[in-house]
């Protein structure tokens, strides 16, 4: 939006109500949870029937995302960043890398649903994200991002990512975790 000068400024419409933090899953958030996901399916053109179970019994569906659960052949943890009762995206820690997950998708992915994008937000979960990373002993993080995403490209080298190519589509970066 632009600012009363024409300026580029983005206009802020929700004052949220406390710094964004990553944190597990929590029914917390279902209102905005729900909101925010089923509008990043719509914009996407994706289907959104996976929303139904979520709306019927948001407390179950909450509960299997919470904790280290195995996902692609590894170790997992998801984390929601929220802001009060504000759902702003989702993101998910690979304790370890496959092959596969060497070649396409690394350690780390992470999306700000739709209200909430170009404000910054998925540079600050990156940043959260990696202190997790440290958490658990990791020394470095290995991201990708489709070529295309140049918002992901910029929150990535933002938060230290070195380019390491594009093997099989995906531009892939490292990221040094520094020792705390």
């Amino acid at each position: 939006m632009r600012g009363p000068d024409g300026a580029g400024t983005i206009a802020r419409v929700i004052t949220l109500p406390e710094t964004p933090r990553l944190v597990s899953p929590t029914t917390d958030v279902r209102t905005s949870y729900l909101v925010g996901e089923q509008a990043d399916c719509l914009l996407r053109g994706t289907d959104t029937d996976w929303l139904a179970a979520a709306s019927d019994d948001f407390d179950a569906f909450v509960e299997v995302r919470r904790g280290v659960k195995t996902r692609w052949d590894v170790p997992s943890t998801l984390f929601w960043f929220v802001s009060g009762e504000y759902y702003l995206g989702s993101l998910v820690i690979r304790h370890e890398l496959t092959p596969s997950l060497t070649e396409e998708g690394g350690n780390i992915g992470y999306h700000v649903v739709a209200p909430w994008r170009r404000q910054g937000h998925a540079t600050r979960m990156l940043a959260a994200a990696l202190d997790e990373c440290r958490k658990l002993g990791m020394d470095r993080a290995l991201l990708t991002c489709d070529p295309d995403n140049e918002g992901s490209r910029k929150v990535i080298l933002a938060n230290g990512g070195v380019p390491a190519g594009r093997p099989r589509g995906e531009d892939r970066f490292w990221i040094t975790i520094d020792p705390a």
